[in-house]
């Protein structure tokens, strides 16, 4: 029986944390389990209060917010199991989850990243993740299958290659980080899986979802449904994530379908909605992409 590492990262939200860990208490029977959560430097510190309640799980404070790859770098460098299954603080677990990526890992040693079958909470029956069509890298644009459809079932009998693992729920074979790397911490927040997944399928493995595996996403508890920050890093990042991974052909087709028809487009979108001030983080986020090289760690982002 493998080792599994659960990791996942906490920011100002303790409380969402803590159910994530009860749900794991109450529905884990995988016996070879170790839980590391790493808080981002929330304005109050949980670490003390958590060390008593959960004794047997390991906590790692970070000084400084290192976004979701940082955070979660930083807890895959803590662990020690031979799988590593990241997952949002704002999820919960079910019974076998774990047991059904773990033998998914371990009947296909090409498979690099296995992501299960993602429900939202606040609505159990609606599915939020089937899979990942493959990524136009034309358009940087690509499709979450099943995303808002009532579950009946029809996706059950998937299990196999996928477009991307969603950043939500992914178990990582150690083997296959070792020889990509961890994740790229420049992102800081959103596009940052995607990078990872493109750069795990060039050392040769595949990525899989497995809809036998079920948990449940609250989905968008640390940013919010709807903020500047969530509107220059998508931005941002989905620029970065071309130059990226794009070859030059692509960059350039990316770059002309961006200005001239995405931007004016999603500026009208602003004005019509009332959120005029997300324009300003669009250029900023566009400029970050002129001004500062792919590799840059310069976050860039201001309300």
């Amino acid at each position: 029986m493998k080792k599994v590492s659960i990791v996942t990262v906490n920011y100002n939200h303790s409380h969402i944390t803590d159910e994530l860990l009860d749900s794991i208490a109450a529905y884990n029977t995988y016996a070879n389990l170790e839980i590391i959560v790493v808080d981002n430097a929330s304005t109050l510190n949980p670490v003390p209060s958590w060390t008593i309640k959960y004794p047997t799980v390991k906590f790692i404070r970070s000084d400084i917010n290192l976004g979701f790859a940082g955070g979660n770098n930083l807890g895959i460098k803590a662990a020690t199991g031979e799988y590593l299954f990241l997952i949002n603080n704002d999820t919960e677990i079910t019974n076998g989850l774990i047991e059904t990526l773990v033998a998914t890992l371990d009947e296909h040693q090409e498979v690099g990243i296995v992501s299960p079958k993602i429900k939202y909470y606040s609505q159990q029956n609606m599915l939020q993740y089937a899979g990942y069509t493959p990524m136009n890298y034309y358009t940087a644009r690509n499709n979450c299958e099943g995303q808002f459809e009532i579950d009946n079932g029809q996706y059950d009998h998937v299990t196999g290659i996928t477009g991307f693992a969603h950043g939500a729920a992914m178990m990582v074979r150690r083997e296959a980080i070792e020889k990509a790397g961890l994740m790229s911490e420049n992102f800081f927040l959103y596009y940052e899986e995607m990078d990872w997944c493109d750069r795990i399928k060039r050392q040769g493995y595949t990525i899989w979802v497995n809809m036998q595996a079920l948990i449940y996403h609250k989905e968008s508890i640390s940013v919010g449904k709807g903020s500047a920050l969530k509107e220059y890093f998508m931005t941002r990042n989905r620029i970065l994530f071309t130059r990226r991974n794009a070859n030059l052909f692509q960059q350039i087709v990316f770059y002309f379908h961006y200005t001239l028809i995405v931007s004016p487009r999603n500026i009208i979108s602003f004005i019509k909605n009332g959120y005029p001030r997300y324009i300003k983080q669009l250029l900023r986020a566009i400029w970050w992409n002129i001004s500062n090289d792919k590799d840059s760690t310069y976050l860039g982002f201001k309300e």
